[in-house]
């Protein structure tokens, strides 16, 4: 799956209920799947890594539909200017 497609799948599951909780709550959502990440990767199984992983990047798939920036958009930077 490309990231522009999941992105909207992400838009297409969840906008509304996404849109309804707010930037606010979605931030601090993502930053608890990140917690719930990194204890995965200290002591968790693959499976509950690719769990959270995918959490993630769920979370912040909606976090940018919210705020009208595209992740395929974000991540070409890394393409012609990454960071040093």
């Amino acid at each position: 799956m490309q990231i522009a497609e999941f992105q909207q799948l992400m838009e297409d599951l969840y906008g509304e209920a996404d849109r309804e909780r707010g930037v606010p709550a979605t931030v601090a959502w993502l930053c608890e799947e990140l917690g719930e990440l990194a204890q995965a990767v200290r002591k968790g199984t693959v499976e509950e890594q690719r769990h959270e992983l995918g959490d993630v990047l769920a979370w912040l798939a909606s976090l940018a539909n919210q705020i009208g920036l595209s992740l395929e958009d974000a991540a070409s930077r890394y393409v012609t200017d990454p960071p040093a």
